[in-house]
């Protein structure tokens, strides 16, 4: 009888963990938004395209010959967040952000502001074509996601 009782109480006590452990799971569209992928081959030289990524914009930008270029000729040390723009894209044609201003998390317009990336009309924060802040009250450049390529036309976010 002791043994019996042992072996009911061994087997509710594994049914009660399982039941726990299965509920602190992520649910299936939680996992559905953990990756994005996006064709490259649609979007044209010179265009940006916005996909929606764990409910935030990512903005990837076909940058051409002349934004890479410039995005190269700023001088780092007069940035107020420094990096270069090899340090933002895997590849110099290929520019993938978040889409959310540093300052207070508003959703900048692309192809806008003084240096021909992105403004924030908010609070007047003005990105370049790299992403970075340039003027305007955002502390930061525009945040760089986790991605990578999976193959020469198609891009894996998350």
């Amino acid at each position: 009888m002791v043994g019996s009782m042992g072996l009911l109480s061994a087997a509710g006590a594994k049914s009660t963990v399982e039941a726990f452990l299965s509920s602190m799971s992520a649910s299936a569209d939680v996992l559905a938004m953990a990756k994005v992928e996006v064709k490259l081959g649609a979007i044209p030289e010179g265009n940006n395209v916005i996909v929606k990524w764990q409910g935030k914009p990512v903005f990837i930008r076909h940058r051409t010959a002349e934004e890479i270029a410039e995005a190269n000729s700023v001088d780092v040390n007069s940035l107020r967040d420094p990096e270069t723009d090899d340090q933002r894209v895997k590849k110099p044609e290929w520019l993938i952000m978040l889409g959310i201003c540093t300052h207070l998390g508003c959703v900048p317009i692309g192809e806008a502001g003084d240096f021909g990336g992105w403004f924030c009309p908010c609070h007047g924060s003005h990105y370049d074509i790299s992403g970075r802040i340039r003027r305007g009250p955002a502390p930061l450049n525009l945040e760089i996601p986790a991605y990578e390529f999976a193959d020469d036309e198609t891009l894996v976010v998350g």
